[in-house]
């Protein structure tokens, strides 16, 4: 699937997103409990963002274009100013091997079912987590730092692969 690019109206939402789920850990005691339920959902928007389809691809790919145009109407709404200059695209997707998608696909119920037991402030953090994590990864540098992520989600589908076939569980 191919995605829009993100804005710097988009990336300028996308990051007070970020802001308002980081700054409470920040000022607080910094429990990582407190970052939980965000890092699940960011986990999977990046997850989601090297699907080349299906729901979790969609979901990633409806990220930006969401981001893109509340971003705009909230810039504008403050500033007047029109904005829409796309920011350099860059990509996960389509790098997924079998084995990989079965990875993506557990943790995506893992996921899910941390959903339905969230209270709902964290319901409202798993969201926001997952939007941040999906359109942070149609940037160049942010796709460009997580690089290594499709490899080491294969990897770790080949692993658990080998070892169920080795151990004669199938």
């Amino acid at each position: 699937m191919k995605t829009a690019p993100l804005t710097l109206a988009g990336l300028a939402l996308t990051a007070v997103i970020l802001w308002a789920n980081l700054r409470p850990w920040w000022t607080g005691n910094r429990d990582p409990k407190l970052l939980a339920a965000f890092g699940k959902g960011a986990g999977l928007g990046v997850l989601g963002a090297m699907c080349a389809g299906g729901l979790l691809g969609w979901l990633a790919g409806c990220a930006p274009v969401v981001g893109n145009a509340a971003g705009s109407k909230a810039v504008g709404a403050v500033t007047g100013a029109q904005t829409g200059a796309p920011l350099t695209r860059g990509s996960l997707s389509g790098s997924l091997t079998e084995e990989g998608a079965v990875i993506v696909f557990v943790a995506t119920v893992a996921v899910v079912f941390a959903w339905r037991k969230a209270a709902k402030d964290d319901k409202k953090r798993m969201v926001g987590g997952l939007f941040c994590g999906a359109s942070l990864c149609t940037t160049a540098g942010v796709a460009g730092a997580l690089s290594f992520l499709p490899g080491l989600v294969n990897q770790a589908g080949e692993q658990a692969r080998a070892a169920i076939e080795s151990a004669g569980v199938l």
